[in-house]
């Protein structure tokens, strides 16, 4: 029987490797900007062309090549940070195993061109699909410049598999922050298309920050700070009330690598708890420093995952320096032994002290209380009737309950369909609220519960998605401006939405990477613009990886989710009556806008069933 195993040609071999470490553009900017970065830069910038698919280039001012190691690094496993297994646990540079260069330029167009400070010429090397054809010296400027063209040009069907050049885009602007945020010793730039998304100039950690996500966040950050045998920790996590619905702002380094961990997540989580909502998520941005011997940083290709030796006793240390810092900043409440601090911010020390005057009514007399209670014939009932939210005419208010029960005597199969048409043939329904949270009412088959959130979520919803296809938003003008401030790459998203947004009633002027908000949509008054800005852009976010939402439906998503009443509402019984009428006008009554059910409906069989 003839052999049949073989060695994989190198080109084959590296465009597999490829398939592992450069899985879209983001890859290849992570790949060369760490590069960048272990050459001792203090300049590094950026510049990509339609999302990285016609060129990706990263320019140094690093340390450089020579004209062998030009053209060693494009060979597959050669490197120049280990020598032996064992440095794999004493690691300090972003790069290691070799394959990111060789695999890089297995499936693109690559040109390199690089010089050491001390020489006086440089070399420059042109790569198609891992064919050398150009290697020879240039002049050029100390440092390192390489330009990856045609990304995938050799692979189609990978090709292929990109998304969009706003969602690739998008992946790209996250590699380049995850890689900046923790060197903020160095300069960065990123440019798409010939504009500047990005210039993040070398300061301290707090101003990176800052440069990256706006001036807003230098009052929305709490410092951590906390050093044990084990780890040291640095870095800031938000302020709860600035919590938001998406993970966007999470971010933690272990020796300045990004990495991602549900675990410490959860211990981030666990010392939120009670601060913020479940269905919202506090923004931190974590620096931990460890002895390289007690992590592995090998276990995924793209280095994002870590081992931990002492992984518990890690969590219960941040777990504890957040919560620390949180109280330390009066972020959480913290308790005085020593005074009540209830009464304490009402007493004013320089008020004089006044003996308090005793009343007394000598006219009382409890008998006579009870003797009248008595004539009254449960006049406490009736008491009671006026102070609730329903009518407290008594005659009424016995038709009524006899008008029900002669419509829920009434049996029969009920369904989605026809819980509407039964609802509006019971003129005299009754409808009550449960615990501020749902509609209960009867119908003619059994009864039904409303969800007054998503009820009123989707009528906002609908009616949003009318006034943008329509082109009839109503504007409220604002006696004064309301200013809200924005990161880069946000105010770039809004500007991607603004024909939409002037639709819908919104009036704001731009300066900078501010907008002036001077009228906003009626349905809107009484919310903060900032509030409302928000969530918008974090549900665009959101929905960045979805091609089955539109712009159209994620703005009316937005509004609608961030406007409807809560539960926890209390609602009269005009509001409750309106509620009703205005769900079931919509064309789907039965389902909000994010597909979870707004009505559940039960029949008297389904009752009966739960007594047998």
């Amino acid at each position: 029987m003839a052999d049949i195993i073989q060695l994989l040609p190198d080109n084959v071999a590296n465009q597999i490797a490829a398939g592992e470490v450069i899985q879209r553009p983001a890859s290849v900017v992570k790949e060369l900007m760490e590069n960048a970065i272990d050459a001792g830069s203090t300049q590094i910038d950026l510049v990509i062309k339609d999302a990285g698919k016609t060129l990706i280039q990263v320019t140094d001012n690093g340390g450089g090549m020579t004209y062998t190691d030009a053209r060693m690094c494009f060979e597959r496993h050669a490197t120049s940070k280990i020598k032996s297994a064992d440095q794999l646990f004493q690691l300090t540079t972003k790069g290691f195993r070799g394959e990111a260069l060789a695999s890089i330029a297995s499936i693109a167009h690559v040109d390199l061109k690089t010089k050491m400070p001390d020489e006086d010429l440089g070399t420059q090397l042109h790569i198609e699909g891992s064919n050398v054809t150009e290697h020879e010296p240039c002049a050029c400027p100390d440092g390192t410049s390489i330009q990856v063209k045609n990304l995938f040009f050799n692979v189609p069907a990978r090709r292929n598999f990109l998304k969009s050049d706003q969602v690739e885009t998008k992946h790209i602007v996250e590699e380049f922050l995850r890689v900046a945020m923790p060197h903020n010793d160095i300069t960065f730039s990123m440019h798409h298309n010939g504009d500047e998304v990005y210039f993040l100039p070398a300061g301290n950690r707090k101003q990176r920050l800052i440069s990256i996500f706006g001036k807003q966040y230098d009052e929305r950050l709490v410092p951590v700070d906390e050093e044990t045998t084990i780890v040291k920790l640095s870095g800031y996590v938000g302020k709860p009330d600035k919590a938001k619905k998406t993970r966007g702002e999470q971010y933690f380094f272990v020796n300045n690598r990004f990495i991602k961990s549900p675990y410490l997540n959860h211990a981030i989580n666990n010392a939120y708890s009670e601060l913020i909502s479940k269905d919202h998520f506090p923004s931190y941005f974590l620096f931990m420093e460890v002895d390289p011997q007690s992590i592995d940083v090998n276990i995924h290709p793209t280095k994002t995952e870590v081992k931990f030796e002492e992984e518990k006793s890690i969590y219960a240390i941040l777990q504890s320096a957040v919560r620390n810092s949180l109280g330390k900043f009066n972020v959480m409440p913290t308790l005085d032994f020593n005074q009540e601090a209830t009464f304490s911010e009402f007493i004013d020390p320089n008020r004089p002290v006044v003996e308090p005057e005793i009343k007394i009514d000598t006219t009382y007399n409890p008998f006579e209380k009870e003797k009248q209670a008595k004539l009254n014939n449960g006049g406490s009932s009736i008491r009671h009737a006026e102070r609730s939210t329903f009518p407290s005419n008594p005659s009424t208010n016995t038709q009524n309950w006899e008008s029900l029960h002669e419509v829920t005597r009434s049996s029969g199969v009920n369904s989605e369909q026809t819980v509407e048409t039964d609802l509006n043939q019971s003129e005299q329904r009754k409808m009550f609220q449960i615990s501020d949270k749902y509609i209960f009412t009867s119908i003619k088959s059994g009864y039904v519960v409303i969800d007054q959130y998503r009820a009123h979520y989707r009528i906002l919803y609908d009616a949003f998605i009318q006034q943008i296809e329509h082109r009839n938003g109503e504007s409220q003008g604002l006696i004064f401006p309301e200013t809200v401030e924005l990161s880069k790459t946000d105010f770039k998203l809004l500007n991607a939405i603004e024909d939409e947004l002037k639709i819908l009633g919104f009036a704001y002027q731009k300066e900078d990477y501010t907008i002036n908000i001077t009228a906003k949509p009626s349905s809107l008054d009484e919310v903060p613009s900032a509030d409302i800005i928000a969530q918008l852009l974090d549900n665009f976010k959101m929905n960045a990886d979805n091609n089955n939402v539109s712009p159209k439906e994620t703005i009316a998503r937005s509004l609608a989710s961030g406007t409807a009443i809560r539960k926890g509402k209390k609602l009269n019984p005009q509001e409750i009556s309106d509620l009703v009428d205005r769900l079931f006008a919509c064309e789907d009554s039965q389902y909000a806008p994010n597909g979870k059910k707004i009505i559940i409906n039960f029949t008297f069989e389904d009752i009966e069933k739960q007594f047998n």
